[in-house]
């Protein structure tokens, strides 16, 4: 038996793996960053942290996505609303709620 601490092809799939967990983390980060900024402009604008229909929107959008993608939508799903509930926590703190 091959001993996973050397393996080389285990090797090779781990160092991928890293790579896509670097770049999904840059990735957030970068979103967030965006996401910051429309907080910021919904509370000087004084509009509402949240928008349900257009959060229903991208939901149903990157369902789709994730099923095309072969991935399970019911975990994008849930991705991607923690991502968003994660938003309009920070909104609600630009608005001083």
């Amino acid at each position: 038996m091959q001993d996973p601490k050397t393996d080389p092809v285990l090797a090779v799939y781990r160092k991928s793996i890293d790579n896509i967990d670097a770049a999904l983390i840059h990735m957030l980060a970068e979103r967030f960053r965006i996401t910051q900024a429309v907080g910021e402009y919904k509370a000087k604008t004084q509009l509402p942290p949240a928008d349900p229909s257009r959060e229903a929107r991208q939901i149903e959008r990157l369902r789709k996505l994730a099923a095309e993608a072969d991935l399970d939508p019911e975990f994008s799903e849930k991705f991607i609303r923690f991502v968003i509930d994660e938003v309009i926590r920070h909104h609600r703190i630009a608005q001083g709620d």
